[in-house]
């Protein structure tokens, strides 16, 4: 019995090894090691680029690049050229409320700012100068020149703006100011008082055009800014001379913005169009 035992065991372990080393020719260390070997090996060949994919690839931003960085970096600099504006513009607003509440007025003409005087006292108290040139828009607070949008240069050294008061700021930008009640307007028999105003969101720094870093406005009695024929009045109803204010800012634009060194008419585009730069 034992001897029939040991033989139908010795015949099952010989059959396991038979099975075993067939499956299993060489030690499972070595079969181990190298099937890792080829795996990695495999991996590492579908992981690589070839020297021509990478060209193609590079080729290929490069082109996308070329198309999209340019407008991209046009779109940067309109928007930073907005900031800028927006800036000074509630900037000036700011000091002519705090003007009106020091004076315990209703407008500006009322609290006095009615001469060149006082206008330059006005830029003086209620804003950091740094550079103060009379009335005149000349150097060191503007360039001697600027041009238009649609390329013409115009010399603007010594211009005088009369009864304006012409400043550089701590911001960098340049502003020149007439005081508000040289000029009226009369609107469904209400007179508005304004005068006008130039704003170089930069100084005397390029690019210097018309509609970019230098753009023109009126300045209102009541403090506001904004386009001419946009009175306080108008703003408050909405309707100026039978146009809607939407309507006459873009009348000045198409009429201004592109064709003069002021940037007539570009404030109130940018306004109708949410503080963005669009043209």
């Amino acid at each position: 019995m034992r001897k029939l035992m040991s033989f139908f065991l010795d015949k099952n372990l010989r059959n396991m090894c038979a099975i075993v080393c067939d499956l299993f020719p060489r030690p499972f260390g070595e079969r181990v090691g190298e099937r890792g070997y080829l795996a990695a090996s495999l991996f590492s060949r579908l992981a690589a680029f070839t020297l021509a994919e990478v060209l193609v690839t590079l080729g290929i931003i490069g082109v996308v690049s070329a198309m999209t960085v340019p407008t991209l970096m046009q779109n940067y600099q309109r928007q930073s050229y907005v900031t800028q504006l927006h800036k000074v513009y509630n900037e000036v607003q700011q000091a002519s409320l705090r003007y009106m509440t020091d004076k315990n007025a209703v407008n500006l003409r009322e609290a006095g700012l009615g001469t060149q005087a006082e206008m330059a006292n006005f830029t003086h108290t209620y804003f950091k100068v740094v550079s103060d040139c009379g009335s005149y828009v000349k150097a060191p607070c503007f360039p001697t020149s600027y041009k238009s949008q649609s390329g013409t240069e115009t010399a603007t050294n010594n211009a005088n703006w009369s009864a304006a008061s012409s400043v550089v700021l701590a911001s960098g930008a340049s502003i020149v100011i007439d005081y508000p009640n040289v000029y009226t307007k009369t609107v469904n028999g209400v007179t508005s008082h304004y005068g006008h105003m130039l704003i170089d969101i930069n100084g005397p720094k390029g690019p210097n055009i018309g509609g970019r870093d230098m753009f023109y406005a009126e300045f209102y009695d009541d403090g506001s800014i904004d386009v001419a024929g946009a009175t306080p009045e108008c703003k408050a109803n909405g309707v100026c001379d039978g146009d809607s204010l939407t309507a006459i800012r873009d009348t000045l634009y198409n009429s201004s913005c592109s064709s003069t060194w002021q940037g007539q008419g570009c404030l109130g585009k940018i306004i109708n169009d949410g503080w963005t730069m669009t043209y």
